[in-house]
């Protein structure tokens, strides 16, 4: 009964008008909000394109619906996420599970990016017209399953991600919504950014590594990093993009001059 009145209270946090006012009067919790929503947008660029393939033999009138149906999934999959999430992640073993899992991505990214290699390269080929789910539900709505459980798969990431930055219940529900409208309406803005800055992307994979750091110190020594100290790491983490991206910059520019 205790493990069922947990879940019932995180959720009845979602509707305290006290918590409400003290996320958004902190300057600290909207920077870690914006983190959250950055950190979506840089992952889920790539994958928004996938759903984008995987609605492409709809009629175009229908595509859109498609999208907006599994973006209702994608809302109600992160409302239930965080909620029993807030209470999992207090579990050790679960916590230690997450941070193992988001270390693995991103040495895998590292590993992948030594190698040559890239992520998603065979994810462009599209929905199997011929498929469990279309045969059951028909190809709009078995298109609309489609997109709603690959929306799930990539939510996985983005919420343990998210529960490395912050336990604050409205923090990661306002975040992990938001980054779900982001993916879906700002893909193509973050795409443009990889491209005009493609160390970002390392970038998102760094950060998913300190996450981990993060998640195991909690782990193994009962340490807590301060959210205020957080944010600063993660603004030093974006700021040494951008110079490295400016160094890189400079010696293509000395190249092709030279």
């Amino acid at each position: 009964m205790s493990v069922l009145q947990g879940i019932l209270h995180t959720y009845s946090q979602f509707f305290e008008w006290d918590m409400w006012v003290k996320v958004l009067s902190d300057p600290v919790s909207w920077g870690l909000i914006g983190t959250l929503v950055i950190l979506e947008g840089l992952l889920s660029a790539d994958n928004a394109l996938v759903l984008a393939v995987m609605v492409k033999h709809l009629p175009p009138e229908k595509r859109k619906k498609a999208l907006f149906y599994g973006l209702l999934g994608a809302y109600a999959f992160r409302f239930v996420a965080i909620g029993l999430g807030v209470y999992l992640i207090e579990l050790w073993w679960v916590k230690a599970l997450g941070a193992a899992y988001l270390a693995w991505l991103a040495i895998k990214y590292f590993i992948d990016k030594h190698k040559g290699g890239g992520e998603g390269e065979d994810e462009a080929e599209g929905i199997n017209q011929k498929g469990l789910l279309i045969r059951m539900f028909g190809t709009f709505w078995g298109t609309v399953a489609s997109v709603e459980l690959m929306d799930i798969a990539f939510s996985v990431d983005s919420v343990l991600a998210a529960f490395g930055v912050s336990n604050e219940v409205w923090v990661l529900l306002i975040g992990g919504m938001l980054g779900v409208l982001m993916m879906r309406g700002v893909a193509g803005v973050f795409l443009a950014l990889i491209d005009k800055i493609p160390e970002l992307e390392t970038t998102a994979y760094i950060l998913i590594l300190i996450i981990s750091i993060k998640m195991f110190a909690g782990v193994l020594f009962h340490y807590e990093l301060e959210p205020l100290y957080f944010f600063i790491i993660l603004l030093f983490t974006f700021g040494a993009t951008f110079i490295v991206h400016f160094i890189n910059k400079k010696k293509e520019v000395s190249k092709e001059n030279g």
